[in-house]
């Protein structure tokens, strides 16, 4: 591998309060401080003129659905969605078929990583035997075949006992929980925000009270136990509420927010367009600013994507019956930075953040920094170039996208991961 020499870029990296026009310098996979006279000379060099140079983005939600749903998406298609959008790492959920509840599917999952990402992807574990919620996963034989953290994902563990003991696992092993926090009692045959647009739509609605009672449930476990819980895509104002209080008295809470619910509202399924579908469901302008206020003053800490591929015969049906959960990882960049940065006045440092360290650190994942010595993971973006997005000509295997034939602002133009170039603009390499 050549030594690398990315020169003339702005260099944003949150983690050492970085900001600077600037070079990069990369000498086997790794970032250095400099290269000497002679190492110049040798070096492979970008220009960078006009670009930001930030630590590839790293977001700790996906669905790659391998194996078992693999007309939807493999890790192969989804890691290139990811590298075509900045990201060198992600963490995968274990909702696949079989669900990630063993060590021999963990291998099966790794073993495919290995074979065929061209970005760092780590796995998950099921919290119980096939996501049914009854009885608890192996923890211990997950985490010693690498999993990051444990979820159930897309079914919330609803008895209180069995989640306590969860926790009390998950901190034994130092494992984080993720939950998707949802009380199913309260949202059988419910397909979006319970509202006036759902009574006008005559659609059943979801009420956001699903979500705050499981994200206060969380914090009194969390608080009892120990146990770190990372609340994933909050979509409530109510829960924001929730866990800024609990933060105030040092709960060992996380929360993450999406793109799409800092971006959309719930007025937009007039057309019962499925790509408007997701889980948790759009909600109000009023959520949707108290999300964006939650990120601004750390209430939520990270922005993930919850990338949910479906092909089109599945979204292709009646809004009841069309599946939840939209793409997101080649149009996170574009679209946080619009709402973020552009909308709402965040610092760019702040927002890239947001993406890169913080994610990283909520797992402790070895990523998020442009530090020498960190492996030369790299996201180079253009800030101010419009392009137009086409999810049926993206690298995910499907294209179920609410943007798809919309013009967005900021473009990923090279990716890098250990220091090779995996995504060039316009192929992946």
């Amino acid at each position: 591998m050549p030594n690398l020499w990315i020169q003339n870029a702005r260099v944003i990296d949150p983690a050492a309060q970085r900001d600077a026009r600037g070079d990069l310098f990369v000498v086997d996979g790794k970032l250095v401080p400099s290269l000497s006279a002679a190492q110049k000379k040798r070096a492979k060099k970008i220009d960078a003129a006009g670009l930001v140079a930030c630590p590839g983005l790293v977001d700790i939600h996906v669905h790659f659905r391998e194996p078992g749903q693999t007309h939807k998406e493999t890790i192969g298609t989804g890691s290139r969605a990811a590298a075509a959008g900045g990201f060198t790492t992600v963490v995968c959920m274990p909702n696949t078929s079989p669900v990630a509840d063993t060590a021999g599917t963990i291998q099966f999952i790794n073993d495919a990583v290995r074979r065929d990402a061209v970005i760092k992807v780590l796995p998950t574990g099921c919290i119980t035997v096939g996501m049914k919620g009854q009885a608890l996963a192996p923890i211990g034989s997950l985490k010693r075949m690498g999993v990051v953290a444990i979820t159930d994902d897309g079914d919330c563990v609803q008895s209180n006992e069995l989640m306590r003991r969860a926790c009390e696992y998950a901190k034994m092993f130092d494992l984080p929980i993720m939950d998707h926090c949802q009380d199913a009692s309260l949202t059988q045959g419910a397909v979006m925000n319970e509202g006036k647009v759902s009574t006008r739509l005559g659609l059943r609605g979801w009420p956001h009270a699903a979500e705050d009672i499981i994200v206060a449930r969380n914090v009194i476990l969390s608080e009892s136990t120990g146990a770190h819980i990372h609340l994933q895509h909050i979509s409530s104002r109510h829960s924001v509420g929730i866990i800024r209080r609990a933060k105030e008295r040092g709960a060992r809470i996380s929360a993450e927010a999406t793109p799409h619910h800092i971006a959309l509202t719930d007025d937009l399924l007039s057309g019962y367009d499925t790509n408007f579908k997701m889980n948790p469901p759009l909600r109000t302008e009023e959520d949707r600013l108290e999300l964006i206020a939650g990120l601004r003053d750390g209430t939520l800490d990270c922005v993930c994507t919850d990338h949910a591929p479906h092909t089109d015969y599945e979204k292709d049906k009646e809004f009841d019956y069309a599946p939840n959960g939209i793409l997101g990882l080649e149009t996170s960049l574009p679209i946080t930075l619009e709402i973020l940065f552009r909308q709402n006045k965040f610092k760019l440092p702040f927002v890239i953040d947001l993406l890169t360290r913080r994610p990283a650190d909520l797992m402790k994942l070895p990523a998020g920094t442009l530090a020498a010595g960190a492996a030369a993971d790299i996201c180079l973006f253009d800030l101010n170039e419009k392009w137009l997005y086409d999810a049926k000509r993206g690298f995910s295997k499907s294209s179920n996208s609410p943007w798809s034939g919309q013009t967005l602002t900021g473009r990923v133009k090279t990716t890098l991961v250990d220091g090779r170039i995996v995504f060039d603009g316009q192929k992946i390499r």
